[in-house]
């Protein structure tokens, strides 16, 4: 295997990588500010140059000092290669990038939402001077709201130019521009053109200082009070990697977490916003039973009692097949197969179903290959893969129409639907709620609406960012998430459901919901599949989690 020597570090690589590279898979930090992995290198920063001594193969491949400074973003990696960041000129030419970097730029970090992650900061502490030669009057350039979602302060600007081909590359819509030369050339939006596109929120992500912001988060909160959980994409059957940002229980922004395989550096706006459901005011956070024809509040104790006596009077009247189960495609694997074991534990010969499944359009793929994706529900492979291994055949877990049918034809012997939802919005099943007539109905949702004011007896469930568990999206892989932010007061995560209700029926005795546990439970094929977020892969501290 080839290797290169940066600082005295061996570093091996495989394939063509450039020093840059190799250095940062290696764990060795050259500052960079153009660089991106997902963009095409145009070296232009050049506070990465180094000095470089390489194999010269026209004097017998010895290894000789190359002349000039290389900027090693940019400088193919070749065995037997010396690389010196550290060497009086490399040091002089970083000093010097940072002080020309650092001319025009404003000294408002105080009231800059960069801070605390921004590049410039770090590099000007590690890599600059101590003080400023410069006494001129610095230029100021204007802050301009460039689209729905970002805001542009142009006199923070490096000119990296990463966000302009974004819009070239990624997503191939070109709304950023390079504009003017010199000391006023600026980064722009073309006129008439705002930056829309549904992947916009990643400039915000890709700019190394405080140039591009996000409007959803400016003033929100300072980055060092928050905590970061590895999660995946709870809207779409994407199955984005992401890190939820969270503070004192409440989520204040997603970010892209890499993984090359899925979604590689980017996530969709629909994403990055689509999570203010988990804070709405509308929240379910007390059970509720029908008493004389309205709903009322109980304690869960009560609820689960009450719920547990009425699924078993329908067992008792109706007879094998009594009770069917409709499990929503936004609960994580190991929720269903808590839910499908309940029922099935109750009924053996019980319906089992996956919900509604929303899908809006088509897919929708960018030039730099992202997918955003129609279907609105982050885990209907899973939920059907799991039920899957409770039953004998996998045709005897239908569909949501399927089921919708059979409870319409009262020669079904179906009594009773236990029922989820917890969608990002009120869900309103008008089919379903049609389809039920007079059968009893318990419902876990975290939302309510319609079909929330038939149930019997509702139990409010919690959204993906308050438990843990897996989801399969839709290319079939299957990737775990741990829980961000503890369940809103009086809701449970509806794993935890299905284990209390197994419980209040004699079925198991009281439980914590643990989903590597019921992984176990579930096989070691599905266990051995599920791919568990890596805390490295952010090359930050060790994050905190939720303790249940």
């Amino acid at each position: 295997m080839p290797t290169i020597e940066i600082d005295g570090q061996t570093c091996e690589f495989e394939g063509r990588k450039t020093i840059l590279q190799v250095a940062l898979e290696s764990g060795i930090e050259i500052p960079h500010y153009c660089y991106h992995p997902g963009l095409s290198i145009v070296a232009s920063c050049r506070i990465c140059l180094a000095e470089v001594a390489a194999p010269n193969p026209r004097n017998e491949n010895k290894v000789e000092l190359i002349p000039k400074l290389v900027p090693t973003c940019q400088q193919g990696a070749a065995d037997g290669m010396q690389v010196h960041t550290q060497s009086p000129k490399a040091i002089a030419n970083q000093k010097a990038v940072m002080e020309y970097l650092l001319i025009n730029h404003p000294l408002d970090c105080p009231v800059c939402d960069q801070a605390g992650e921004c590049h410039l900061q770090d590099y000007s502490y590690q890599y600059g001077r101590a003080e400023s030669r410069f006494l001129e009057d610095k230029i100021k350039q204007p802050t301009k709201d460039i689209g729905p979602h970002v805001k542009l302060y142009s006199d923070r600007c490096i000119m990296c130019s990463r966000c302009v081909r974004f819009s070239q590359e990624v997503t191939g819509t070109s709304e950023l521009g390079v504009f003017g030369r010199g000391n006023t050339e600026q980064i722009d939006i073309f006129p008439g053109r705002p930056l829309d596109n549904d992947l916009s929120g990643n400039v915000v992500d890709i700019c190394p200082v405080g140039a591009l912001l996000d409007k959803d988060f400016l003033f929100a909160q300072r980055v060092w009070f928050l905590r970061e959980t590895p999660s995946i994409d709870g809207i779409t059957s994407s199955g984005d990697n992401i890190w939820i940002h969270h503070n004192e229980g409440r989520i204040h922004r997603v970010k892209p977490r890499t993984n090359e395989q899925v979604n590689r550096w980017w996530i969709s706006d629909e994403i990055r916003y689509g999570w203010r459901f988990v804070h709405h005011d509308d929240r379910l956070t007390s059970p509720r039973r029908m008493q004389y024809g309205e709903q009322i509040d109980v304690n869960w104790d009560k609820a689960l009692q009450f719920a547990a006596e009425k699924l078993r009077e329908v067992v008792e009247q109706n007879g094998p097949g009594g009770l069917a189960l409709s499990v929503s495609p936004m609960l994580a694997c190991e929720e269903a197969y808590a839910l499908g074991r309940l029922i099935t534990g109750l009924d053996p010969q019980a319906t089992l179903a996956v919900g509604d499944i929303p899908v809006q359009s088509e897919d929708k793929t960018f030039p730099g290959g992202y997918t955003i994706r129609a279907e609105k529900c982050p885990n209907s492979r899973g939920v059907r893969r799991a039920l899957e291994l409770l039953v004998d055949e996998p045709q005897h877990v239908l569909s949501h129409g399927a089921l919708t049918e059979k409870l319409k034809d009262k020669k079904s012997g179906v009594g009773a639907l236990l029922a989820t939802g917890n969608y990002d919005h009120e869900h309103v099943d008008k089919d379903l709620a049609s389809a039920l007539g007079k059968k009893l109905l318990v419902l876990i949702d975290t939302l309510g609406g319609a079909l929330a004011a038939k149930a019997e007896v509702l139990l409010p469930g919690a959204t993906w960012a308050e438990k843990a568990g897996a989801f399969e999206n839709a290319d079939g892989c299957l990737q775990g998430f741990h829980q961000a932010i503890a369940p809103l007061e009086g809701a449970r995560a509806d794993g935890q459901i299905a284990l209390d209700l197994a419980a209040a029926c004699g079925l198991d005795e009281p439980a914590l919901y643990d989903p590597k546990r019921l992984r176990v439970q579930m096989g070691d094929v599905f266990a051995s599949e599920v791919r568990e977020p890596q805390p490295a892969d952010a090359g930050r501290p060790e994050m905190e989690y939720v303790e249940l």
